[in-house]
């Protein structure tokens, strides 16, 4: 057997920039383990191979094999040339994982589900969650390319089916397809995303309405009638050693380790010889700007492919013409990165920016000193009260109610509505009612507390409310959130609230809140 070393200062998004890393390309004359055969190449000079395309430094940029690819390409590095791939088991609950020295369990990050603002309305339950944090795991579970495959017949591609081993195939014909084999790695954690109940699934997602969910945010968390979400959406990838670096890619593993693209799916032969995808409803991903906490800006919405390449966005959501690569961005997830799934859209916050957002314990002492203000209706002149943050379906007699055009915080009264022209016609259809303060005409909403202390900025006090939700947090949560335009469709963007998912309203999409104090 032929084996030519090459020397790479960065093979892909699993190596470390800047590490000389040995990598041995096997080729025989003979038969593979797989029964295939491959044709005998070499490799004259040294290269220096770049990471610009998933996996970098398996084919030669400009070289014979990138045009007439051989028939199987293996990539491993030689330190591990005598190891042993131990196959990795199926997904889990991600698990606390201390090693020795350390004195609590590393938190790569934990992923937040818009819309359902703390909790599902059923509850929370195993996997099926509206919030989840990704620790490292007590064994490694990560996964890198190995050795591609390319395939003639059907009948051989069957042969490589194997459950023990991760893979992902593309078929670019009935008698011609690419496979592409993953080997373990001991260097990262993987965690899988999808609406799938299946044990391989980390995180099950089901489709956001914000049609569906109720005054306190949080819909019903099963299953739509026609859902969009794939049931083996995307997975993420974090190293294991600091400093813990996320990175998102289209697809899911299925219960057979495989991620198939079959031949209406979008795929392509990169100039590098190796192969790349995107799914159906694609994968998209927003980094922020700026910094997420201090100075929140949208950035641009972007689609991930199967092997983590950044794209622009394709003219629909399913359109088989991909967008052109954006080669200076990453799938590296950062505090505040949106991941939208088409049909749920998640938010990536990182240790240092969750401690920059207030808790559970601090949003309630929030809502008892709002309280404790004695807030009075300006009308009725009772006094008013938030419920508790844990009452989100039932409105409270005390609850307080806001005019979302103006502003004036009120009690409930069922008078005021506006009618339409004309004597003796109904209420209008939306609900408006005028302000007995200021006489401006809107929606009048009762207001509740934002619970899921993840969504906000900062731990200001909540003096402001989106529109026409009327859910309450502070002025720079509003302010960050009114400026993300959010996917809805196949090619729409809309801002919205993030604790109910419904779409802002108004000329800003929020409003500050007018409280009148106790008269004594």
């Amino acid at each position: 057997m032929g084996v030519t070393g090459v020397t790479t200062d960065c093979l892909n998004h699993y190596s470390s920039p800047g590490k000389r890393t040995n990598v041995l390309l096997h080729h025989s004359g003979g038969r593979t383990s797989n029964g295939l055969k491959s044709r005998r190449f070499s490799i004259v000079r040294r290269h220096r191979l770049c990471a610009r395309f998933w996996p970098a430094g398996m084919v030669l940029e400009g070289s014979t094999e990138a045009l007439c690819p051989p028939s199987s390409l293996e990539l491993r590095p030689s330190c591990n040339k005598s190891q042993h791939s131990s196959p990795v088991g199926p997904g889990s609950q991600p698990q606390d994982s201390l090693c020795p020295g350390e004195k609590e369990p590393v938190v790569y990050g934990e992923l937040i589900v818009l819309g359902y603002n703390g909790s599902l309305a059923n509850g929370d339950k195993g996997r099926r969650r509206s919030r989840l944090a990704l620790h490292r795991r007590t064994k490694a579970n990560g996964v890198k390319p190995d050795v591609i495959h390319n395939i003639s017949t059907p009948l051989v591609s069957k042969a490589l089916s194997n459950k023990s081993q991760h893979s992902i195939s593309y078929t670019l014909s009935r008698s011609h397809s690419v496979i592409v084999e993953y080997t373990h790695d001991t260097n990262t954690d993987m965690f899988q995303i999808g609406r799938s109940t299946e044990s391989m699934i980390d995180f099950v997602v089901t489709d956001t309405s914000p049609s569906a969910q109720s005054h306190g945010g949080g819909g019903e968390g099963g299953q739509s009638a026609q859902s969009t979400i794939s049931r083996y959406a995307c997975r993420i990838l974090c190293e294991r050693a600091p400093p813990y670096t996320a990175r998102i890619y289209a697809a899911g593993f299925d219960s057979s380790k495989n991620i198939f693209l079959g031949e209406r799916a979008a795929k392509w032969r990169t100039s590098d010889g190796l192969m790349d995808g995107l799914t159906t409803n694609g994968v998209l991903v927003m980094h922020p700007a700026g910094e997420f906490v201090s100075e929140p800006a949208p950035g641009l919405w972007r689609e991930i492919s199967v092997c983590g390449n950044v794209y622009a966005l394709r003219e629909t959501r399913s359109a088989q013409q991909r967008g052109k690569l954006v080669e200076n961005e990453s799938n590296a997830l950062q505090d505040g990165s949106l991941i939208d799934l088409c049909g749920a859209t998640l938010l990536w916050r990182t240790p240092g920016g969750l401690r920059r957002t207030p808790t559970l314990k601090q949003l309630e002492s929030l809502r008892q000193e709002l309280n404790a203000a004695r807030p009075q209706c300006p009308v009725g002149f009772n006094t008013l009260a938030f419920p508790a943050l844990a009452q989100r379906q039932t409105v409270d007699k005390k609850q307080p109610w806001v005019y979302v055009n103006c502003g004036h915080v009120h009690g409930y009264h069922n008078w005021g509505f506006r009618r339409e022209r004309g004597p003796g016609t109904a209420p209008a259809s939306g609900g408006d009612r005028e302000c007995p303060m200021c006489r401006r005409v809107g929606p009048y909403v009762p207001l509740w507390m934002g619970c899921e202390g993840g969504l906000y900025l900062d731990s200001g006090p909540p003096t402001h409310a989106f529109c026409p939700c009327g859910h309450v947090c502070s002025e720079r949560t509003v302010r960050g959130w009114s400026q993300i335009p959010l996917p809805h469709g196949t090619h729409a963007f809309h801002a919205a609230c993030p604790f109910c998912g419904t779409w802002l309203s108004g000329e800003q999409g929020y409003i500050k809140l007018i409280f009148q104090g106790p008269l004594d």
